[in-house]
């Protein structure tokens, strides 16, 4: 059962990841005419490239690691960054930002669910009774941001329903995706309580970079082998997108790991699969305020459903089963 101390700062720390992890649901949205897969590819080059410093400055404890904690590395940069960022940079470019985003925010009851049936011997057994509260209220929030964001696409006339279906499919696969990584990650963590979360989150940078440059040359031969209009290396508005793909590199990608790996290393993985809701608030918020929208009386109580969830699910204590006799 974890330390009531260890407890407040793993909050806190997977506050702080949320937050900064809010910031990756703004980039499509500010470069909608750049390719969901530029984007992601260019995200994590930028993150792998200020990774490489990073590494030098830490490079003690970064040649502790295996080969295979490196191919663990590679595993968890491919579907946690690439792929998970890939499928939702398109559903946001396709469905906007709040519908993803509360599709996105089902990550704190998914995880929930497959972390408590598949880890409970590690971390205790969180008793369903008890849990189930606190995924309802989370699950009843979700459902009321939903509903408000499909009233509005209802009422536009020119609303492209597939279009909106299809980013909603898109933003199922991000949920797998980030179903399978944290779980993964916090096996890797609770496992080596001894390592760094930084020198862990600028390996999976380190991992990152390679596919990141490849897939972004191969996208820039593609580009230019098939005549295509789109002006690379950087598009049409380079500063944008450079300074975009550089902040978010750095606070989302690595700061973010960084954090996340801090809670991992303190929390129960049921317990932090539910504090991923930060995210889902931050990224509601920033998408709002880049919308120059306040939010309805339903996005309102689904938020305030989301933080008693989330409350909830913080007094919950794991029950470990008695040792055999």
């Amino acid at each position: 059962m974890p330390h009531r101390a260890a407890l407040v700062t793993g909050t806190l720390y997977a506050l702080a990841a949320g937050l900064m992890w809010g910031l990756v649901f703004v980039a499509p949205l500010m470069l909608p005419e750049y390719p969901a897969v530029l984007l992601s590819m260019a995200r994590y080059l930028a993150f792998g490239l200020i990774a490489l410093p990073l590494a030098w400055l830490d490079w003690g404890r970064l040649s502790q690691l295996s080969r295979a904690d490196w191919l663990e590395a590679l595993k968890l940069s491919l579907v946690g960054n690439l792929l998970y960022y890939l499928c939702l940079a398109a559903a946001i470019q396709r469905a906007g930002g709040p519908l993803p985003t509360m599709i996105i925010g089902t990550l704190p009851v998914v995880i929930a669910i497959t972390s408590n049936l598949r880890d409970h011997a590690r971390d205790g057994h969180l008793p369903w009774a008890r849990l189930a509260p606190s995924l309802l209220l989370i699950a009843a929030g979700i459902g009321c941001v939903n509903h408000e964001e499909l009233t509005h696409l209802r009422a536009d006339p020119n609303a492209d329903l597939g279009r909106y279906a299809l980013g909603a499919l898109l933003a199922v696969g991000a949920v797998v995706c980030w179903t399978w990584y944290p779980i993964r990650n916090a096996d890797w963590m609770r496992a080596h309580p001894d390592r760094s979360p930084t020198a862990w989150a600028t390996a999976q940078g380190l991992a990152t970079l390679l596919p990141a440059a490849a897939g972004f040359a191969l996208f820039w031969a593609w580009n230019a082998a098939s005549g295509q209009a789109f002006a690379m290396p950087f598009g049409p508005t380079p500063m944008r997108f450079v300074g975009l793909m550089m902040a978010i590199g750095l606070l989302a990608s690595w700061l973010g790991t960084l954090c996340w790996n801090a809670a991992s290393q303190r929390l129960p993985t049921a317990l932090t699969g539910q504090l991923i809701v930060f995210e889902t608030l931050s990224a509601l918020a920033y998408a709002l305020a880049l919308r120059g929208q306040w939010p309805g009386p339903l996005t309102l109580a689904g938020v305030a459903l989301l933080v008693a969830g989330v409350l909830w699910a913080l007094r919950v204590k794991p029950e470990h089963a008695a040792p055999p006799a």
